[in-house]
């Protein structure tokens, strides 16, 4: 039983995350959206098309990304996602949560670790 609950933790986090996670990629390059499926699978961050398009409408409505249609030459043609300044503006500050995040649990599990020696 404690795996399963471990297990949906886990789910929860990423979650969490795969917003943050989706303006980082996209930070970096232009994506269309199965090719940010495949690096969040590269960085072993479980993800399925029908997660990732609703955050992408979600970001898309609320300033942080712009799309644009582009031909393919293996099939049709492709939805590309673009970072807006609005959305650098928001990875910046999620950049610093996240350090401000991981430095607080990192004090709370050494602290943890020391007391238990």
């Amino acid at each position: 039983m404690e795996a399963i609950n471990a297990d949906n933790i886990k789910v929860q986090m990423r979650k969490g995350i795969l917003e943050y996670c989706i303006l980082s990629i996209l930070s970096q390059n232009d994506a269309y959206a199965s090719s940010i499926i495949n690096e969040l699978k590269d960085a072993e961050m479980i993800v399925v098309e029908g997660t990732l398009y609703p955050l992408l409408t979600r970001q898309k409505n609320q300033g942080l990304l712009n799309y644009r249609w582009k031909e393919s030459t293996q099939g049709p043609p492709r939805k590309y996602y673009t970072i807006t300044d609005k959305g650098r503006a928001v990875l910046v500050e999620l950049d610093t949560a996240w350090t401000e995040i991981v430095e607080t649990i990192d004090r709370i599990r050494k602290k943890h670790i020391i007391s238990n020696i």
